[in-house]
């Protein structure tokens, strides 16, 4: 058996016989050739699943890391600005500190250079950043604390010794306290377990309540320095004198308040107006009388007898 190719072109034409064993030789090798041609591009198809497959992988890799760094940027932004906030805060009351220790100083007349609460003792100070300027730099944040930390040690050496000395000044001589926190109005609550206004349940009142016309005169039982003149949580807007000794008196509830931290006020001064903020029901004063920290019973200062 023999096999015969023709070919007829445009200007060549030929014609070929080939045996039964060639034409079976020509026909295996074109099979095969195929076969290998077929399997090479299966096999690079494959490869480039594969290197597709790696590709997706470390895309999803680096999307986690990158959501994984914008949260833990996220928390240290968040922790930094608080750390602003409240270093903020403290700085605002050291400062209100040193202005009442620098008038405790004034009128206890000591020499202004000793007892300089506006100098520390370190170069330079805290001053105040903004929060682009923290996480540009958070090291400033610490160094500025630590710069505080290092000013309130000498700011407390500086309070205890200001202290002693006056406790053998003039101040002492009037830390007697007595009499009524008010100008006009009554008793309306006493010292003791009474019924909470609000809950109706039994609770400790660690005061006197002395009730009034809103706007009414509130003035202090006893000569000492303001160290509290702003709301607190409670009492509303609060008075607190420091009578020394550890005697200290306090009037909530007010409407307006006449004194600032640190000054000086007299017995019977008049230092605030009478209201009703915080937690209260009506116009009064909400009045107590701390000794050494905790809270007693003024009943016995209110009809004390003046020295």
């Amino acid at each position: 058996m023999s096999l015969t190719l023709i070919y007829k072109g445009k200007n060549v034409s030929f014609d070929m016989s080939l045996a039964k064993a060639q034409w079976l030789t020509i026909a295996t090798v074109l099979v095969v050739a195929t076969v290998w041609l077929i399997r090479g591009a299966v096999g690079q198809s494959g490869d480039t699943n594969h290197v597709r497959e790696k590709l997706i992988e470390a895309q999803q890799e680096y999307s986690s890391e990158k959501e994984q760094l914008i949260h833990l940027k996220r928390q240290a932004e968040h922790q930094l600005s608080a750390l602003t906030l409240k270093l903020g805060e403290i700085k605002g009351q050291v400062n209100r500190l040193d202005a009442f220790a620098s008038r405790l100083a004034q009128q206890a007349e000591i020499p202004h250079e000793e007892f300089n609460f506006e100098n520390v003792n370190v170069a330079g100070g805290p001053a105040t950043v903004s929060a682009e300027d923290v996480l540009a730099d958070a090291d400033n944040l610490f160094n500025q604390m630590d710069e505080m930390l290092v000013k309130l040690d000498g700011q407390e050496r500086k309070m205890a010794v200001l202290e002693s000395i006056l406790m053998n000044t003039h101040i002492e001589d009037e830390i007697f306290i007595s009499g009524r926190p008010i100008s006009s109005g009554w008793l309306s609550s006493y010292y003791g377990v009474r019924k909470d206004p609000f809950t109706g349940m039994p609770a400790m009142h660690k005061g006197l309540d002395f009730a009034g016309e809103e706007g009414a005169a509130v003035v202090a039982t006893g000569s000492g320095v303001v160290t509290w003149a702003d709301s607190r949580f409670g009492y509303g807007n609060l008075v607190e004198i420091d009578h020394g000794d550890g005697v200290v008196t306090r009037y909530g509830h007010n409407k307006e308040l006449l004194v600032d931290v640190g000054d000086i006020v007299t017995k019977g001064q008049k230092i605030s107006l009478m209201g009703s903020t915080g937690r209260s029901t009506g116009p009064h004063v909400h009045y107590e009388v701390l000794k050494k920290g905790k809270q007693i019973d003024p009943l016995p200062y209110v009809y004390r007898k003046a020295d």
